[in-house]
């Protein structure tokens, strides 16, 4: 995170999150206060752009910006919670750690995170596709995203096998696949219905060898 000078400026943060749809993995939220005086071009939501676009404008949002901040919740806190009550804690964690106190946050969707009890005192807006209209929002869709990517890659290396660093945990073929020839890992989110079955036939397969013919 970074706290340039210039604290006494409108603080205006934008929210994103990535990794609510994929099996496996975390949820990962940023917020990010764009300074005005240091513009990004290219700013959009981080799904219109290609990999190598999003490592470039993530290397500008991090030392343009007023300030930012990354949070997530894991995969026991996604099967705890469920998915969206993970995503709205991933997105808490990432407001407190702002450097910078906003004074007003707008949040990519319908809902916004309850921030009553938190040492914040701004106002929330959600702003349905905000990633792709809002300039804070975007750049928090490609700091969320870029930092979730590289989680995921990380986590191939402890759990190979999944090829979680090419699909980051989503539902491809190959994943679901993999999810029929192996039991799920620790970072499969057995909430999640494919993860659930995949689970399920394996116990029974277990029980089957156990039993005998």
């Amino acid at each position: 995170m970074r706290t340039p000078p210039g604290c006494n400026l409108a603080r205006v943060a934008g929210v994103d999150e990535a990794g609510r749809g994929p099996l496996a993995g975390p949820v990962v939220a940023a917020a990010v206060i764009l300074d005005p005086r240091r513009r990004i071009r290219g700013l959009t939501d981080s799904k219109l752009l290609c990999a190598a676009e999003r490592t470039r404008l993530a290397v500008l949002i991090r030392e343009r910006a007023l300030a930012w901040a990354i949070g997530w919740a894991d995969r026991d806190e996604i099967d705890t919670l469920n998915i969206f009550q993970a995503t709205m804690l991933a997105m808490r964690r990432a407001l407190l750690a702002l450097p910078v106190p906003p004074t007003h946050v707008r949040i990519d969707g319908n809902r916004c995170p309850c921030v009553t009890d938190l040492p914040l005192s701004c106002t929330l807006e959600a702003i349905v596709c905000g990633d792709a209209r809002v300039a804070a929002i975007s750049a928090a869709s490609i700091l969320a995203k870029t930092r979730r990517d590289a989680m995921m890659e990380s986590l191939d290396l402890a759990y190979p096998g999944y090829a979680l660093a090419t699909h980051k945990g989503y539902g491809t073929p190959a994943h679901l696949e993999a999810l029929r020839e192996r039991a799920p890992s620790p970072q499969h989110r057995r909430s999640f219905a494919p993860v659930r079955c995949a689970g399920e036939a394996e116990a029974d397969a277990l029980t089957f060898d156990a039993c005998g013919p």
